[in-house]
């Protein structure tokens, strides 16, 4: 019995042992997971010396990665006094600048070697009268503007120049959450820096950075002056165009975005041909479906943008969409929610066709669209009042805050000095009512200004405000 019991203890013995080993190895390999993971953003890539690194790749890309300087002149407001020359006189008010000039840096990428075409932020170059390009060998050369897209903060400008590098882009829509990618640009003012991270989230929209939002989310240090830059796979290849940041003081918590390539590539071909972006309309107002406007309608689809409103005699009109339609996919490609059709549309040329998959009333069907030129007017060429003359009014364009929130009629633009912008008008309003009468076209607007005895009464929506304006 007592020797059992030696055999048995021994047993155990070892058993603990075995067991003990056994734990120290999966210590040892959960151990050296996490010291993986924790450095995320140090991929597995190895050059001959053995070493985690990125410089092969990096040392390939970073020569098409550009420092962008501008210069521009802001007039100064001064007080109305000082303008008066006997008031200067009298009190020996030395002259003031009537302007000051502002500096600003951001980042661009080279695509066009050939032709010097530099992609990056509409911000980046707004208002500039002098643009200044420094590439990594620090050669520095004056560039001009190519074309320009506010709506979805992009500009293409070039330079004249020889030896460039350039950037070829990746197909993002094959990117995944957390997929590597490395930012490059000029943060602060400094010479080109490079971080590293990974996709934090895709398809980001609704944050009202811009007009058309699809972003790509990283992690990557993105801080001011990166804006324009580079964000590229590990392949070395364009994914994205740093744009904007998500942080309580203005620099970098971890959250970065990025107009994916695919966006990029079909505004910039419009930009390089036209200067400008030629977006087409449908003619729809579009909402997210929730579960109860999809119980109220008897919509079994949880994903898809339903269709509120058919403008009259639009490209929807005419194609056969009805109010309610649920469009679940454009050109074969699933929409999930009303930003990502919008985005869709938003991307498409005048005339351009587009087949849309609709569920209706429970049954899927396929209907094509020809995209139509949006329907703008002169408030001359509308017979409006000669105090309006100046602004352009048209159908609510899918970029603007507003869409899809009010109905109405959207000041498209106002000519400066004006009648129309003295009156108060402003480029983006929405007038919703005219003499109290609702209107939601420019035939509506034309039709309620008639009765105008005691001149024309203005209800308008100005970002999150209302106010009446009187014109007489």
């Amino acid at each position: 019995m007592r020797s059992v019991k030696m055999n048995r203890t021994l047993f155990k013995s070892s058993m603990v042992c075995e067991l003990s080993k056994f734990s120290i190895v999966w210590l040892l390999v959960l151990s050296a997971f996490w010291l993986q993971t924790a450095s995320a953003a140090l991929p597995l890539l190895v050059d001959g010396a053995g070493r985690p690194t990125l410089s092969p790749m990096l040392k390939q890309v970073t020569p098409a990665v550009v420092n962008i300087s501008t210069k521009s002149h802001v007039k100064i407001q001064q007080n109305p006094l000082f303008n008066d020359p006997f008031f200067r006189r009298f009190f020996d008010v030395p002259d003031m600048p009537q302007q000051r000039e502002r500096q600003a840096l951001g980042s661009g990428v080279i695509v066009d070697a050939d032709k010097g075409y530099i992609l990056t932020n509409n911000h980046v170059i707004k208002n500039a009268d002098e643009i200044t390009v420094t590439l990594k060998d620090k050669r520095h050369f004056e560039a001009k503007v190519v074309g320009t897209d506010p709506d979805a903060d992009l500009a293409v400008i070039q330079i004249k120049a020889k030896y460039l590098a350039e950037l070829d882009m990746a197909d993002s829509s094959t990117l995944e959450v957390g997929d590597f990618v490395v930012a490059i640009g000029n943060p602060f003012g400094l010479e080109q820096t490079v971080t590293s991270g990974i996709v934090s989230a895709l398809g980001r929209s609704g944050l009202g950075i811009e007009g058309y939002e699809n972003f790509i989310q990283t992690d990557a240090s993105i801080n001011p002056g990166n804006s324009g830059g580079a964000l590229v796979d590990l392949d070395g290849k364009l994914v994205g165009i740093n744009t904007a940041i998500l942080g309580p003081s203005g620099g970098n918590v971890g959250i970065g975005f990025a107009i994916p390539s695919n966006m990029v590539g079909s505004i910039m071909s419009q930009l390089i041909e036209y200067g400008e972006v030629r977006r087409g309309q449908l003619g729809v107002m579009i909402q997210d479906i929730t579960p109860e406007l999809a119980e109220a309608l008897d919509i079994k689809h949880d994903t898809g943008a339903v269709i509120a409103q058919v403008v009259e005699n639009s490209a929807a009109d005419k194609a056969g969409l009805k109010v309610g339609d649920v469009v679940s996919a454009v050109n074969g490609k699933a929409v999930h929610d009303a930003a990502q059709l919008r985005n869709a549309v938003g991307l498409l040329r005048v005339g351009e066709k587009v087949s849309l998959d609709v569920v209706r009333e429970g049954r899927k069907r396929t209907i094509k669209v020809r995209i139509a030129e949006p329907q703008r007017t002169r408030a001359e060429a509308a017979g409006l009042s000669e105090k309006l003359s100046g602004a352009v009014l048209g159908s609510i364009e899918p970029s603007h805050p507003l869409a899809g929130k009010v109905e109405g009629v959207a000041v498209i633009d106002v000519e400066r000095g004006s009648s129309a912008a003295r009156a108060g008008l402003r480029r983006g309003d929405i007038i919703i009512s005219v003499n109290r009468q609702l209107v939601k076209s420019v035939k509506d607007v034309r039709r309620a200004a008639q009765n105008n005895a005691h001149g024309i009464l203005l209800n308008i929506r100005r970002g999150n405000g209302a106010l009446f304006l009187v014109i007489r």
